[in-house]
């Protein structure tokens, strides 16, 4: 798009592939990193948990969002707020699903390419 601080939702950003099925790019800022990330049909979040706060919003699609042990079905257009340490994964169906995920401050594990969720199990993060 032109300039280092203009992006785009369907390109640029650190690369990071978190599951089989489920990438993301990640753009960080000083206080606040989005994560545009690309569901594929049938794909799988394990739920983890970290310290940071997580907002969501569905772009495209839909899936089952885990959040404290209840599913939720989402939608494009449904956003949500995950404090931190809370446990949170989920799950698509059938369709792709793209969704947009603000942190809160930054995760830093994230502002380099790697792969993985890079944080703990529910089990190791109390």
């Amino acid at each position: 798009m032109g300039g280092e601080r203009f992006h785009n939702l369907r390109e640029g950003g650190i690369p990071r592939a978190l599951a089989p099925g489920i990438r993301a790019r990640i753009f960080p800022g000083t206080h606040l990193m989005l994560s545009v990330v690309e569901l594929e049909p049938w794909s799988e979040s394990p739920v983890h948990s970290h310290p940071n706060e997580q907002w969501g919003v569905c772009l495209e699609g839909g899936w089952i969002r885990i959040q404290e042990g209840r599913e939720f079905p989402v939608r494009a257009g449904d956003f949500w707020e995950t404090p931190p340490n809370v446990a949170h994964g989920g799950r698509t169906l059938g369709q792709r699903c793209m969704i947009l995920d603000i942190f809160a401050p930054p995760r830093e594990e994230y502002r380099r390419p790697c792969a993985g969720l890079g944080a703990a199990s529910p089990k190791e993060n109390p």
